[in-house]
């Protein structure tokens, strides 16, 4: 199966690194002209320079509108359209999980921002275009979490990816009349970030012995493992799948 990206435009948000600088890195190995953003401007540059000249990389902040708006409005011009947009963005925020009574509302609120609001902001952003191309890709990276519970036990990550799950569904039979899938992929565990590192070391050998039996094919995934579905769902391949959610877990 040969996947190629050549002249389409991917965005790919939260790209400085993990699963966002995997994605990007194999979006622009297969043609494609990436757009990244995050917040964290020398990882972004590395994810850049691991793009070998087909990426663009702006720091944003996707808890602000307008920035998102401004940021997509520049990804477009720039080619005409963006034909993929994969709304990566997210993760717990170096918040750790805690008490009902005792979550604040900056917690609630900025992990939401992050998780859920941004993704739907920039589906916004691109979808004139997509359907004025009659076609196009948006893939929502969601969790584990989103279909069960939270490993962290921080009810708002769980809650949001729950809510991008929901989403994509909604966004899918809203855009399919246009050519436009919408997917999502729940990735398992993964240690692909400081947190999801900080997370594993908080588990003890016992913890990660016991996660990793729980896992079918006894091992942790990898940031590519994510990737290597995103670009499938973006592909050709992929062009009569929407409103599904593909969990990339190694089987649970």
């Amino acid at each position: 199966m040969e996947i190629e990206f050549t002249g389409k435009t991917a965005i790919v948000t939260g790209a400085a690194h993990g699963f966002g600088r995997a994605m990007c890195i194999a979006f622009a190995e297969r043609g494609a002209h990436v757009w990244g953003c995050d917040l964290v401007g020398q990882e972004l540059a590395e994810t850049q320079a691991a793009c070998d000249g087909k990426a663009d990389i702006r720091v944003v902040d996707v808890r602000d509108r307008d920035a998102v708006m401004k940021f997509a409005a520049e990804a477009s011009a720039a080619s005409g359209k963006v034909d993929i947009l994969v709304n990566n963005a997210g993760g717990v925020l170096g918040y750790v999980g805690k008490s009902l009574e005792d979550v604040t509302t900056d917690e609630w609120n900025n992990i939401l921002a992050v998780n859920l609001t941004a993704g739907f902001w920039f589906a916004q952003a691109v979808v004139g275009g997509m359907k004025q191309a009659r076609q196009g890709r948006i893939i929502n990276i969601s969790s584990g979490a989103g279909l069960n519970i939270s490993l962290t036990g921080i009810q708002a990550y769980a809650t949001a990816k729950a809510g991008l799950i929901h989403l994509t569904r909604q966004l899918a039979h809203e855009l399919g009349p246009f050519g436009i899938t919408v997917n999502s992929i729940a990735p398992g565990f993964v240690r692909s970030n400081a947190n999801t590192e900080k997370q594993w070391q908080s588990y003890g050998e016992a913890g990660q012995k016991q996660l990793v039996e729980g896992i079918a094919l006894k091992r942790l995934g990898t940031p590519n493992d994510i990737a290597y579905g995103a670009l499938f769902l973006a592909s050709d391949y992929a062009s009569w799948i929407t409103g599904q959610v593909l969990a990339i877990d190694g089987g649970k």
